[in-house]
């Protein structure tokens, strides 16, 4: 797919950004904090687990051979010399010719070789009478038949899920080794931008770039350091760089890289500075810039229209972000889907329009004008149509690339 000549093309702009963002040294933290991490190290088992033979059900222990004769209508009766719940300690020895009251998870008397469920019983306290016989080993968990110690049950860049927690919990564990999230400090720019709750001045608007970015930061798994935004005043600027930057792997800016007056992140930023400003062959976002800020920090600067800076953070960032996490899934699903209306598509450009993807016809319609500043119908679309810079019209009919968003 070719770019246009004089812009850079998106995929050589998402290596350049790939290229800035690198995973934070290993970490241990709490089970809690580990949730949606990627393991930095294997898992092994300290222990088995179970840990001790003991019972599947809430019965009685006894031998199988004991009760090879029970019927429903020639019940055997037996003494209950022992009454086991879950977390006894001394662990008793089954007698034969008697039983033992268990309870689930409780630890199988030594002796005993089947479990007699209570539902197969009158349920009684001093004799019970037994209406069903058992083969040997039915109802029990033996020790280590689920993890044997040593063995290794969670890997290196695997996500901790809420299971993968508590197979952890269940081995004593209390911390473990992760990639940590990537901390980004996402600032906007410009004068025009106030805070809600603040009445609006002719000319002024609400500020909504850094709550939506910030959002796409912890949807991508990563943590906000902070989010303010600034004016078009370089001193300002900078000033706020300098005052967060300390806190973050990564800073990502919004606005003020177009190529008007008043341009706050290449004033600050460009001639002299380590940030590259370019011109990417897509719609909408074309306006880019990456590179360090002092001390070496990862910047990414994203154009100020809202469209464009969301769409440039799935394309660019997103993905960046997930790797250097060692998350797997760094793309959104890709799919294609029937189109249902005749689009058409900058030559040299690659366009990311919203759409809305209808899984059960297996169709997707473009939802909205194509403009950077619709942001209600990126609100409500749940996909991007993928259209190449070698496309200019695409028929009704066609299939298309399509990102899910959902």
């Amino acid at each position: 797919m070719r770019a246009r000549s004089d812009m850079r093309s998106v995929d050589e702009h998402r290596r350049v950004v790939a290229d800035l963002i690198t995973p934070r040294p290993a970490l241990t933290v709490p089970l809690a904090d580990a949730l949606g991490l990627a393991l930095a190290a294997d898992v092994v088992a300290p222990l088995s687990l179970p840990g001790f033979d003991n019972s599947a059900m809430d019965g009685y222990a006894v031998l199988a051979g004991d009760i090879a004769a029970a019927t429903d209508s020639a019940p055997v009766q037996l003494p209950v010399a022992e009454d086991i719940p879950a977390g006894r300690t001394d662990i008793p020895t089954l007698t034969p010719g008697t039983a033992h009251r268990i309870m689930t998870g409780a630890p199988l008397p030594f002796g005993a070789d089947t479990v007699v469920p209570v539902e197969s019983t009158d349920a009684g306290v001093h004799t019970v009478t037994i209406r069903e016989a058992k083969p040997v080993g039915r109802h029990i968990r033996r020790a280590g038949e689920d993890v044997t110690e040593g063995t290794t049950v969670l890997h290196a860049g695997q996500v901790v899920t809420p299971a993968a927690l508590g197979l952890a919990a269940a081995l004593g564990l209390s911390e473990l080794s992760v990639i940590p999230r990537q901390r980004v400090l996402v600032v906007s720019t410009g004068t025009e931008l106030v805070t809600a709750g603040t009445p609006l001045q002719p000319g002024q608007i609400y500020e909504s770039n850094g709550a939506m970015l910030a959002a796409a930061v912890r949807d991508a798994g990563g943590e906000v350091v902070a989010s303010p935004m600034t004016g078009d005043d370089v001193e300002a600027f900078t000033a706020t760089l300098r005052a967060h930057a300390g806190d973050a792997d990564l800073i990502v800016t919004t606005g003020g890289v177009s190529a008007g007056a008043y341009e706050v992140v290449k004033d600050a930023l460009g001639p002299g500075e380590r940030v590259e400003f370019v011109k990417v062959a897509m719609q909408p976002g074309m306006p880019q810039g990456a590179g360090t800020w002092e001390g070496g920090t990862p910047i990414v600067t994203l154009p100020g229209n809202p469209v464009s800076a969301l769409v440039s953070f799935e394309v660019f960032l997103r993905p960046a972000l997930r790797a250097a996490m060692g998350l797997t899934d760094t793309q959104r699903p890709r799919r294609t889907a029937m189109l249902t209306e005749d689009l058409t598509s900058p030559r040299g450009k690659r366009q990311f329009r919203r759409g809305v993807f209808d899984p059960v016809t297996d169709t997707v319609t473009g939802y909205g004008p194509p403009a950077s500043h619709h942001l209600r119908w990126l609100a409500s679309a749940n996909c991007l149509l993928e259209l190449d810079e070698d496309t200019a019209e695409v028929a009704a009919g066609s299939r298309v690339q399509v990102w899910d968003l959902r």
